[in-house]
C-alpha cells in the first residue's frame, strides 16, 4: 500500500513538473509575405531552369508566353485561332518533364474541351488559344500553370512540370 502511494505521489509530481515547459524557448515563426514571395520567385526560377535545360537537351525551338507557358506550334491548322467558348476535340499526350507517361487520348479517347471554360489546366487553356482547327503543338506547363502545389491526386505529383502534345481534331 505504501509503495502504491509512493508511486502515485511520484506520478503526480512528474506530471506537474511537465506542464510549464521552457518559457524561454522561442516559438517557430511563420514565414511572412516577403519570405513567401521570395520562396515563390526561387521556385519559379528553378522551374524555368529545368524547362530551359529540357528544351536545350531535346533540341527544341520553343517560345515563352507572357504568362510563362512554353509552346511550339508544329502545324498551324486552318481558319481562325480558337477563342473562349469554342467547343473542340483534342488528341493529346500528357507526360511529366522527366518523360513519365500520364494520360493520352489513345487510352481515353479524344478530350472534349470548351476553350476557357473546361476544367483543364490553365496553361493548356492558354495554349489552345494559340491554335487553329487542325493545329498541332507542344506545350510545357510550369507547375503554376498545371496542377500547382497539390498535383492531380492521380498521376501528376505536386509541383510538377507537365508536357502536352496536342492536336485539335474537331471543332464546332
Amino acid at each position: 500500500m505504501r509503495q502504491s502511494l509512493l508511486v502515485i505521489w511520484m506520478l503526480i509530481l512528474l506530471s506537474c513538473s511537465c506542464r510549464n515547459g521552457n518559457p524561454d524557448r522561442e516559438q517557430p515563426q511563420k514565414p511572412g509575405k516577403n519570405e513567401m514571395a521570395e520562396m515563390n520567385r526561387f521556385l519559379v526560377q528553378k522551374d524555368r531552369e529545368i524547362i530551359e535545360n529540357y528544351i536545350e537537351r531535346k533540341g527544341l525551338t520553343m517560345k515563352e508566353s507572357p504568362a510563362g507557358l512554353w509552346y511550339m506550334i508544329e502545324e498551324e491548322g486552318e481558319g481562325n485561332r480558337l477563342r473562349d467558348n469554342d467547343r473542340i476535340q483534342i488528341a493529346y499526350r500528357c507526360e511529366l518533364i522527366d518523360g513519365t507517361f500520364c494520360y493520352s487520348s489513345d487510352e481515353s479517347g479524344p478530350m472534349q474541351v470548351t476553350v476557357g471554360k473546361s476544367d483543364i489546366e490553365p496553361g493548356l487553356n492558354e495554349g489552345l488559344r494559340l491554335l487553329k482547327p487542325g493545329g498541332k503543338a507542344m506545350f510545357i506547363l510550369p507547375p503554376f500553370l498545371a496542377h500547382g502545389l497539390v498535383g492531380d491526386g492521380k498521376k501528376i505529383p505536386p509541383r510538377t512540370i507537365v508536357v502536352y502534345r496536342v492536336t485539335v481534331i474537331g471543332s464546332e
